[in-house]
């Protein structure tokens, strides 16, 4: 009961606010003219004052009572003969504010709002966060201000700011709980994709350093292994790119999902690829065993018209049927190999077109590209 005083006081106060103005500007306009009114009037006592003591002449004087007089009757013409009515739009205005207003800033609050809901402070809440994404990380810092040693809370937080694109924040949490709990890959792994995101998706030297000191404690690791080789590709050194792709794909089973990526790469960098991923074999933009041993006999040109070809097959494709979220994936990443990043744009905004930014696939989109290098501002207009 106690809510509702309160929205009903704050509401009239509101209104009292903004009827203000419409109601003082007709006292305030008539108040102008009476005071022009009075100043002319005074005007011609003084100039019958002059005249007595011989300041100015007669015909002077009867100059300046002319215009005096002039003045006098405009300013008189403009005042009201009897109290004004308000003008019609003023009425109109102050029905909307006190009527209109109101009722439609409850009716959303009914619609959007949860007014059976009993109010809880932030306290509360963190006690029991529920699924609330920024209550748990609001908890999670509280725990981390008090004790800062705690590496457990840091680790937890770390993949958290990262999901968020707190990307600074995640970096600072990896680093702590590296410090704190020592290096492993899931943590160095995290720590090098940080790096990778603040340089848009750059693999930088120093993010290099922290994939080859997890590929120390874990030699198969088959994501330290990819970045490397990117970095590799990157830096245009296609050929050492194309064999560690190839080692990553030997060693990885024949239903990684990441292997459909990995021949990609592959093929970019003037490859054949190991075969297309058997769990999927309709996906669009995946070699057959036909493109492949094709490949096997081609020169280096040649398999790069093909891999252009088989770009531009999954474009098509994709053009015909928009809903296929791994051939977005492919096709952006494929123009982005290709160095055209014209087209990779173009094909980023076709594909948030099909699963708009909002939704996983669209974050997971927006995230390739900004791993990428592309830009994603005209994409998301």
């Amino acid at each position: 009961m106690l809510f509702w005083i309160l929205v009903a006081a704050l509401t009239a106060a509101l209104a009292v606010i903004l009827l203000y103005p419409l109601l003082r500007g007709a006292k305030a306009a008539d108040n102008i003219r009476a005071g022009e009114a009075a100043v002319y009037r005074d005007q011609l006592r003084e100039l019958d004052r002059d005249l007595d003591g011989g300041l100015i002449t007669p015909e002077e004087a009867d100059y300046a009572r002319a215009e005096i007089g002039r003045r006098l009757i405009a300013v008189s013409a403009e005042e009201p003969a009897e109290t004004p009515k308000p003008a019609r739009h003023h009425r109109f205005t102050e029905a909307f504010v006190l009527l209109v207003l109101p009722v439609l800033g409850l009716c959303l609050y009914l619609t959007t709002g949860r007014p059976d809901l009993p109010s809880q402070p932030l306290e509360a809440r963190l006690e029991n966060p529920g699924n609330d994404v920024a209550v748990l990380i609001t908890k999670a810092e509280r725990h981390l201000a008090e004790k800062p040693d705690d590496g457990k809370g840091w680790d937890v937080l770390a993949p958290i700011y990262f999901r968020t694109m707190r990307v600074s924040d995640a970096q600072v949490a990896y680093r702590n709980a590296i410090r704190l709990l020592g290096p492993s890959p899931v943590r160095l792994d995290g720590l090098a994709e940080t790096l990778m995101a603040v340089s848009d998706g750059v693999v930088t030297e120093e993010a290099r350093q922290v994939l080859e000191q997890s590929l120390t404690l874990q030699p198969d690791n088959p994501r330290a292994r990819f970045y490397i080789a990117l970095s590799m590709e990157q830096a245009g050194r296609p050929d050492e790119a194309r064999q560690a792709f190839e080692a990553l794909a030997k060693q990885s089973p024949s239903d990684a999902p990441w292997l459909p990526l990995v021949n990609q790469h592959i093929a970019m960098n003037g490859g054949a690829p190991a075969g297309a991923n058997p769990a999927a074999p309709g996906a669009p933009g995946n070699p057959t065993q036909e493109d492949v041993a094709a490949a096997e006999n081609m020169s280096a040109g040649d398999r790069q018209q093909m891999i252009r070809g088989m770009v531009e097959s999954l474009d098509a494709k994709l053009s015909e049927d928009p809903n296929n979220f791994e051939g977005w994936m492919r096709l952006v990443r494929s123009y982005a190999v290709l160095n055209d990043k014209d087209r990779a744009a173009g094909a980023l905004k076709r594909g948030l077109a099909a699963f708009p930014p909002p939704g996983e696939e669209g974050r997971q989109l927006l995230a390739l590209a900004r791993e990428l290098g592309i830009a994603t501002e005209e994409a998301t207009q």
